[in-house]
């Protein structure tokens, strides 16, 4: 029996629309999905799917199995949101002060809700299983690794990961389908210059650590330009700066944070070690002392090359020609490479912007939305992919 994927999908396309709007009204932060959580573990349960609740904090996970034995493919989907107040008046703004799916997670949640309902009405088809995957705290880069530490990649372990991100820099539809890292690792930056306070027209009887911080910001844009190699990538942004309180006073000490972005685990450490080498040696030219904190918090996404390959073949088959595919990449990070470190995976973009309908800001954005199409267009695609490790052709 043929599966028409996209007519499923479509079928589905109220209910789907229905959730994703319902997330979005209420949106929750890392780890405290407890709402969310509560509504994925309903939906899964009635499907007759065995339910795991509070993996990972405020996790679920849920196991289709099929008729016959097989493989287990992993099927993930993020669900925190952000604490940003939202812009948008739309029918399902939404309604908790200062917190929104700014993300797209209320549409990745509800497109693997979708997911599940399509494949358990082919449960008799299916030789193998299907993990889902329901994860709390990605925007903080703590919710996979959680799960991890919960037991979510045994008991089967899973043969193949998948999953899908609504992506607002391509217009609906279109596909991002890369080989090898498509997100960047992602790693907090703190610095603390410390000098001696005092009275600002006296700058000769204090050391000032505002002075030596300005040096210290700018000789950081070297590491990238000067010190990685061009041909590969990477970003440091220091964001933020503290010091200081009155116009007269030398402040003790300055705070400095910020973010550096990579492919590759040799590009973090030599950033990593410039990084620390520069604080050092600009502080102490200067008189002051410096101390550096680098928190990792993820690492590069990387789509295995065959899983990569298997999945563009499947969507050209549901007649996304191949020359339509982009290869995206970006240095936003997201922790499903936590799912992917040793299990080959795929996590592709799908288009999600409608310019004409004022559809197209950024993620992370108060006035963030995207084009409800990309809905069951997910479900299909990620559908579709899923079953061509469990169901075949």
């Amino acid at each position: 029996m043929t599966i028409d994927f996209m007519q499923e999908a479509q079928a589905l396309r109220e209910e789907v629309v229905a959730l994703r709007r319902d997330f979005h009204r209420h949106p929750e932060l890392g780890f405290e999905e407890v709402r969310t959580a509560g509504i994925v573990a309903e939906q899964l349960e009635a499907l007759g799917l065995e339910v795991q609740r509070g993996v990972g904090k405020t996790g679920v996970v849920a196991i289709l199995e099929g008729s016959q034995d097989g493989a287990t493919v992993l099927v993930r989907a993020d669900m925190d949101a952000l604490p940003i107040q939202e812009a948008n008046d739309t029918e399902y703004t939404s309604t908790v002060a200062g917190k929104m799916h700014a993300g797209g997670h209320d549409g990745h949640t509800a497109i693997a809700l979708g997911v599940a309902k399509l494949l358990t009405r082919h449960r008799d088809q299916l030789k193998g299983r299907v993990k889902f995957v329901f994860q709390p705290a990605e925007e903080i880069g703590r919710g996979a690794q959680a799960m991890v530490d919960d037991g979510v990649l045994t008991n089967p372990r899973p043969d193949v990961a998948l999953g899908l991100h609504l992506w607002n820099a391509m217009p609906v539809g279109q596909l991002g389908v890369a080989d090898g890292a498509v997100m960047a690792g992602c790693a907090d930056i703190h610095i603390r210059i410390t000098g001696k306070g005092g009275h600002g027209a006296v700058p000769h009887a204090a050391v000032d650590p505002i002075v030596c911080a300005a040096q210290v910001i700018m000789s950081l844009q070297t590491v990238v330009s000067r010190n990685v190699d061009p041909i590969k990538t990477a970003v440091i942004s220091m964001t933020t700066i503290h010091g200081g309180t009155a116009t007269n006073v030398i402040p003790e000490e300055v705070t400095l944070s910020g973010t550096m972005r990579f492919f590759s685990e040799d590009v973090a450490r030599l950033m990593d070690e410039r990084i620390r080498t520069i604080v050092r040696a600009q502080a102490e030219a200067m008189g002051c002392k410096g101390e550096v904190t680098i928190a990792y918090l993820t690492e590069p996404v990387m789509n295995n090359p065959d899983v990569a390959g298997r999945v563009r073949e499947v969507f050209s088959a549901l007649g996304h020609p191949s020359e339509a595919f982009h290869y995206e990449r970006t240095m936003g990070a997201e922790d499903v490479g936590v799912f992917m470190r040793d299990i080959p995976g795929m996590y592709f973009f799908l288009g999600s912007a409608n310019e004409a309908r004022g559809l197209n800001y950024p993620h992370h954005h108060p006035r963030f939305d995207f084009d409800e199409d990309a809905l069951p267009l997910g479900v299909a695609l990620l559908s579709a992919a899923v079953a061509s490790y469990v169901i075949g052709s």
